[in-house]
């Protein structure tokens, strides 16, 4: 990396913003911008993002950071997206298909009840690591495919692409000319094998995808292409990672390090932990592949949760507190459960769109339980932020099956992470230290890291001096031992939303 040109620009795509870092020298984040993003819900369970408004935001906020600290010093692009989104293009002009449908979706539904009543999840599990569910985006790109006019013929001949946001971003920042996946966001699509590393000829058989119509598969850490032809961002600029912002969250806060499992509390939440191997006979749980870092692929274990951050925005809005500005409303979220020893019994089960890991029940909806004549904003508030700590739980327990798992720490980050209340409650839940990071940007940090690794040909001990601190929340064991009590409580109210037809 030449002395002048040593700043990485690290693009995080997420659900509801567009966010652009720009990392100096040291690693450290010396801005960022940010553009809001809106979700379309046309149909119950339907949930989708306009795709070129992913690709405009995207390109105004990396704009913004290029003007800010001068293209000449610019080193390289990181892009770090959200997960298990889908959408197709016309690979002639770059016009999408339909919207881009988001992870949140559940429109495939039908499609994976048939699968399991054909009996192949099983298979799916042993060769994907990944439970059906309509999270993933093969599914996905089967109804995309279905729904286009002479789409199967189409993408067959590769007159189709069918990708995640990774593949849509890059083929727009490079006027077409790179159509690459990386590992993790491949791994989440149902069509990748986890022992070869290569997309799945079976599990393309059984969902109906041609291979043509795919993205190829290149390490997270490494040459995607070069800027072109795109306004206000330099021609020539490399893109030098992609990646999973779940995953880059993980390689953000440890680089992987054994024992320090992940939480990325957002609208959901993905708990990861880093794994040594590719076990997959956890039936509630994902194993995937967190990333490859130009030398090895590390693999991951993976719970996802649909509604986290999104069930306290749903109980803020229904209880009145969205209302209020919203420096006020998060004062408001983290005084309001301490201001009450308990819920009164109160429990929220946020299954909004179904439920995630380790449940999988798509079918199942939401339901708050408990309620009685005492009951005010105070308890229904805390009872949404005790979900998020129930389900994080949840999935840790689901894990400790693996023979490789470990936890010492969880390390969090996320804005629900703001809330101190919250932190030390998941602690205390857990009876393990949180570690929150304190910066905003973590999974932007992250595929900025892997771009870094790869400029600066770059060893994983090179890359520690570049971690940012946390802060702890260390658990209070007396209460750990009381709160037991509660989270089985929270369980019995699960087992209300479970589809039972």
């Amino acid at each position: 990396m030449s002395s002048h040109k040593n700043i990485i620009i690290a693009l995080d795509e997420g659900t509801t913003n567009a966010k652009a870092v720009a990392l100096d020298a040291a690693g450290k984040v010396i801005v960022k911008f940010n553009q809001p993003l809106s979700i379309q819900t046309p149909r119950e369970g339907w949930v989708e993002q306009s795709g070129m408004a992913l690709v405009e935001a995207s390109v105004k906020v990396i704009a913004q950071a290029i003007e800010a600290v001068g293209a000449e010093n610019v080193a390289a692009l990181a892009i770090s997206n959200q997960r298990e989104t889908a959408i197709g293009w016309y690979r002639s002009n770059g016009t999408p298909l339909h919207a881009a449908i988001s992870w949140q979706c559940s429109r495939t539904a039908d499609f994976c009840d048939a699968l399991r009543r054909d009996n192949k999840e099983q298979a799916i599990k042993a060769v994907t690591g990944l439970p059906v569910a309509p999270l993933f985006s093969g599914s996905k790109m089967r109804w995309l495919i279905e729904s286009t006019p002479n789409g199967q013929a189409l993408a067959a001949n590769g007159d189709i692409c069918l990708g995640t946001i990774d593949s849509w971003l890059l083929w727009n920042l490079t006027a077409g000319e790179s159509f690459y996946c990386d590992y993790s966001n491949a791994a989440r699509t149902q069509l990748l094998d986890l022992q070869s590393g290569r997309w799945s000829p079976e599990m393309l058989d059984i969902f109906q995808i041609p291979a043509a119509a795919l993205p190829e598969i290149k390490p997270s850490s490494g040459l995607f292409g070069y800027t072109k032809n795109v306004v206000g961002i330099p021609d020539g600029i490399p893109i030098m990672s992609m990646v999973g912002d779940s995953h880059a969250a993980l390689f953000g806060h440890a680089l992987g390090e054994a024992g320090c499992v992940k939480a990325t509390y957002g609208t959901g939440s993905s708990v990861m932990a880093p794994v040594t191997s590719a076990q997959c006979n956890i039936h509630s749980l994902a194993t995937t592949l967190a990333w490859h870092d130009g030398e090895q692929l590390i693999y991951g274990l993976e719970g996802n949760i649909p509604h986290t951050g999104d069930g306290v925005a749903w109980m803020a809005d229904s209880t009145g507190l969205s209302e209020l500005p919203e420096a006020e409303l998060a004062a408001e979220l983290n005084s309001l459960p301490a201001s009450v020893e308990s819920t009164l019994g109160v429990y929220f089960v946020p299954a909004l769109t179904g439920l995630g890991a380790p449940w999988w029940d798509e079918n199942a909806r939401g339901v708050i339980c408990g309620l009685s004549r005492g009951v005010k904003r105070a308890h229904l508030i805390r009872a949404a932020l005790e979900a998020i700590t129930y389900q994080i739980a949840d999935v840790v327990t689901a894990m400790r099956q693996h023979n490789d798992f470990s936890l010492t720490a969880l390390m969090v980050d996320g804005g629900p992470t703001k809330n101190d209340w919250l932190m030390q409650y998941q602690s205390d839940l857990l009876g393990c230290p949180v570690m929150r990071s304190d910066v905003p940007e973590l999974s932007a940090i992250g595929a900025a890291l892997l771009a870094r690794k790869a400029v600066g040909q770059l060893s994983l001990d090179e890359l520690k001096q570049y971690l940012y601190p946390h802060s702890e929340f260390r658990p209070n064991m007396e209460r750990h031992g009381r709160l037991q009590k509660r989270w089985r409580e929270w369980q019995q109210a699960v087992e209300r939303t479970l589809h039972k037809f």
